[in-house]
């Protein structure tokens, strides 16, 4: 089972933070300063799996993460969970993000692109632009 999403940047800036079970801010705060403490010093060629924090759990739980430019994307789950099932979701989700930026931006409703811009003594012709459909 999931029990927690937790997405930061290399400087412990939390971009995500989800618990799925209930801690007071201060503790939330602590395992996630546990948690950038333990994924931001392993080397880059180790696993991406590792026993979960004293906060979250200890040896019965695991972090699972991937770390992308300047974030860190980390799993926490139980031991029933498969550590390269969650590597797989994660590397979908990532993979998907561009795809569903592209499908916005095809999707958004635009005004017409105007042909002439004047401005005083000035008059721009716009091209015509290909169209995106």
């Amino acid at each position: 089972m999931i029990k927690a999403v937790r997405i930061f940047n290399t400087h412990l800036k939390p971009q995500l933070s989800k618990f799925y079970r209930p801690y007071s801010e201060d503790t939330q705060q602590q395992i996630i300063r546990e948690t950038f403490h333990l994924v931001s010093k392993r080397d880059e060629n180790v696993c991406n799996f590792l026993e979960g924090g004293l906060l979250i759990g200890g040896s019965d739980n695991k972090l699972i993460y991937r770390h992308y430019a300047t974030l860190y994307f980390v799993f926490c789950v139980d031991s029933s969970e498969s550590e390269l099932g969650i590597l797989d979701l994660i590397q979908a989700g990532l993979a998907a993000a561009p795809v569903r930026a592209v499908s916005a931006v095809k999707n958004m409703n635009l005004p017409e692109i105007p042909r002439n811009i004047n401005i005083g003594d000035i008059s721009i012709k716009v091209p015509n632009l290909p169209s995106f459909k």
